[in-house]
């Protein structure tokens, strides 16, 4: 009576809590420190804590800021 080929998982949830939190690893993006960067002229500006660099534009090509 026990079919042993279709066991399901159940709630297990055995993948959880693998992924990477934010601000780990050594991608741009990654942590509190670094420089938001124009990506035409160069101009940088150092990152702050709670500051998308995308929220921030350049002063001399009024573009976007990246992270560096």
């Amino acid at each position: 009576m026990f079919n042993s080929g279709n066991r399901g998982q159940g709630g297990r949830g055995g993948n959880r809590g693998q992924g990477r939190g934010m601000g780990g690893g050594n991608n741009p993006g990654s942590g509190p420190t670094g420089n938001c960067v124009c990506p035409k002229c160069g101009y940088k500006v150092e990152h702050q804590v709670g500051q998308r660099c995308m929220d921030l534009t350049c002063p001399n090509c009024n573009i976007r800021l990246i992270r560096e």
